[in-house]
């Protein structure tokens, strides 16, 4: 066992990116405070071929160095969007046929590991604010609300490794990893 060099990698250019078929899958970030979390956000995203990104509310935009320090350059093949109010980026959303899921602990949630994507639909996950959550208005505008299980005393994941876990479950059960990568 060695550890594979960057050209044995093989990972794609930002053109190749750009031009590559994506995941059925876009972020939505409903005021995320944290730049990191919004850089975070971006490299996750280009790591699973996600469509875009919605950046809504207080959550900070490209170009800013500390959402570039945690991106590492995926705020150049991943797209976003920024809307004002979440809301607005439904509208789009919904126009364009995304189910919207929310990852949220509200009463009526489905445990992540129980809920099965459908390979026909497209699918829009929202993170909330780091302290707040995903806002009571938006959570109301959505399809699903979705929880990550956890066993601990604390009742919550940062927002990069919530959406790391969305993306890897919703990638593996909508089978979008190719048996060769």
């Amino acid at each position: 066992m060695k550890k594979l060099s960057m050209e044995e990698l093989n990972r794609l250019s930002v053109e190749e990116f750009k031009k590559k078929d994506k995941s059925p899958i876009v972020i939505v970030l409903d005021n995320v405070r944290s730049l990191n979390n919004v850089g975070s956000a971006f490299r996750t995203s280009d790591a699973f071929l996600i469509d875009k990104i919605c950046l809504c509310g207080i959550t900070g935009t490209p170009p800013h160095r500390e959402i570039q320090k945690t991106a590492l350059g995926a705020t150049e093949s991943v797209e976003w969007e920024y809307y004002e109010h979440t809301l607005d980026a439904f509208i789009s959303l919904k126009k364009d046929g995304f189910k919207i899921c929310a990852f949220e602990q509200v009463d009526q949630s489905l445990a992540l590991h129980t809920f099965s994507p459908k390979r026909n639909e497209k699918y829009a996950l929202v993170f909330g604010n780091e302290v707040f959550g995903v806002t009571e208005e938006v959570i109301k505008a959505c399809d699903f609300a979705l929880e990550i299980p956890q066993l601990g005393t604390k009742h919550s994941l940062n927002i990069s490794v919530s959406l790391g876990i969305a993306l890897w479950d919703f990638t593996v059960k909508l089978n979008l990893i190719d048996q060769d990568t």
